[in-house]
């Protein structure tokens, strides 16, 4: 599996992201994660919407906290013919509790904590952490994707208007 250095750091610090790098153009890479109920989802089981996928570390910390919540407010004004699913390792239970506390409702939450299957097809997983980076992926409705966003330091939250902008000119 390839792993790339010098795209993250955590407070400054480099980490190593595993997996090979997503584009805008690329075909978006189907992956399996689980569900709040254990269930398997895949990718191809939300084909015919737009999808915005956003990856956080863990959904307990601040930053992914405020990204998810933003992700779950704008999903309103953003109509049925799109969906959006954060992913982080957290377990499902975690994340179930997490979003009976803080209300969020619109979002996806799922899980890649079995088999970092999303977190190396889209090269997002750090490697000395075995969390997910923080990213934004955009897929459009013929499958590719048309907005990506690493962001290079994991406390720092992700360009929204330029995720958004992109989901409004597909939906």
């Amino acid at each position: 599996m390839n792993e790339r250095t010098g795209v993250i750091t955590f407070k400054g610090g480099p980490l190593t992201l595993v997996g090979d790098e997503v584009r805008v153009g690329d075909r978006a890479a189907d992956f399996t994660v689980l569900d709040g109920d254990l269930n398997s989802v895949s990718l191809s089981e939300f084909g015919g919407k737009v999808i915005v996928i956003t990856a956080v570390p863990s959904l307990d910390t601040p930053v992914c906290d405020i990204q998810t919540r933003r992700f779950n407010q704008e999903a309103a004004a953003l109509g049925e013919g799109v969906v959006i699913l954060t992913i982080s390792m957290d377990l499902p239970f975690a994340q179930a509790r997490w979003c009976g506390a803080a209300g969020v409702e619109r979002v996806k939450t799922l899980s890649d904590h079995r088999d970092a299957a999303f977190g190396m097809a889209y090269g997002v997983l750090i490697k000395e952490l075995r969390l997910l980076a923080r990213a934004v992926f955009v897929v459009g409705l013929d499958g590719v994707v048309r907005h990506a966003q690493i962001v290079s330091e994991i406390t720092d939250e992700p360009d929204y208007d330029a995720a958004l902008g992109a989901v409004r000119d597909l939906a």
